[in-house]
């Protein structure tokens, strides 16, 4: 006799072709957004008279199907799956989120936006509540800190028994995953952001936080997570996914920094510091009459 129950929780069966109704929320969102955007960007090209970056539509959409991926039935996972949980948890916290935000989506909404939606999305860009949540120890906090909280406390047996946790775990991760990379790495205006330094500090010290998080539920896979029904052996294994996979998000993090960094140097006409920004002019160019023929 099929139940409610056993519909609800279907996709953490084998081979079962439906997913939950909160999963299936979540990839209407994403399928939605994905549609949004290319809609706006349409709108960009003919307000602006000029294309939107194709980069930043690749990087949305893709970002978009990072989100489907963790939710289809393919990632499914039973409530003793320890590793496809940590698996759905990277793509959805930390890879997804990453893709989005170098989207620029904040961007493209001033730029198809009437003048008095800008002017709002401004003032809320500068009010200091959003200043301080979107800090870049503030977002650390609420994206490893959750991590900690779900693997350390009971939270995360919960989750294997409700389906309604389940997914407003997801929600959580992805919002916070985006919080994170939107702070650090985000391409978007946000005004008083700290420089590239403090952000690079912040990312060094969160990803240090999070292998050790990682470290210690190998080094205890025993006994976590508490009230888990999962095999010393896939936690584990989950274990290894959240360090190794946490340090490829963390790098492609750090790099996104970085050329954030550098392209904004490149737009101020700055000297990048190098080789050869560091290198003299020639002779013949520092000459006066060099400089009366230029």
């Amino acid at each position: 006799m099929t139940s409610a129950v056993a519909v609800a929780h279907a996709g953490h069966g084998a081979g079962a072709p439906a997913w939950p109704p909160g999963v299936v929320v979540l990839v209407a969102l994403a399928v939605t957004a994905a549609l949004t955007y290319v809609a706006a960007t349409a709108a960009y090209r003919r307000r602006r008279l000029r294309p939107w970056r194709v980069t930043r539509t690749v990087t949305w959409l893709t970002g978009c199907a990072l989100v489907v991926a963790a939710m289809s039935p393919a990632t499914a996972v039973a409530p003793d799956d320890a590793s496809r949980h940590m698996l759905q948890h990277l793509l959805l916290g930390m890879l997804a989120p990453l893709a989005l935000v170098l989207a620029a989506p904040v961007t493209l909404l001033l730029g198809v936006a009437p003048p008095g939606a800008r002017r709002t999305v401004g003032r809320v860009l500068r009010a200091r509540p959003v200043h301080v949540l979107t800090h870049p120890v503030t977002a650390a906090f609420l994206h490893v800190g959750s991590m900690a909280v779900l693997y350390l406390t009971p939270l995360y047996a919960l989750t294997t028994r409700s389906p309604l946790a389940h997914a407003a775990v997801h929600v959580h991760f992805l919002a916070a995953g985006y919080l994170f990379a939107w702070a650090l790495a985000g391409p978007d205006p946000a005004p008083r952001r700290p420089g590239t330094t403090t952000r690079l500090v912040v990312l060094v010290v969160a990803g240090g936080a999070h292998a050790a998080l990682a470290k210690l539920l190998y080094a205890h896979a025993d006994r976590l997570p508490p009230g888990g029904v999962h095999a010393p052996a896939d936690v584990e294994v989950a274990a290894q996914w959240m360090y190794y996979g946490g340090d490829v998000a963390e790098v492609l993090l750090a790099v996104a920094v970085l050329a954030g960094w550098y392209g904004s140097r490149a737009r101020r006409g700055r000297p990048v510091p190098g080789p050869l920004s560091s290198a003299p002019a020639p002779a013949a160019a520092r000459s006066p009459s060099a400089r009366a023929t230029c």
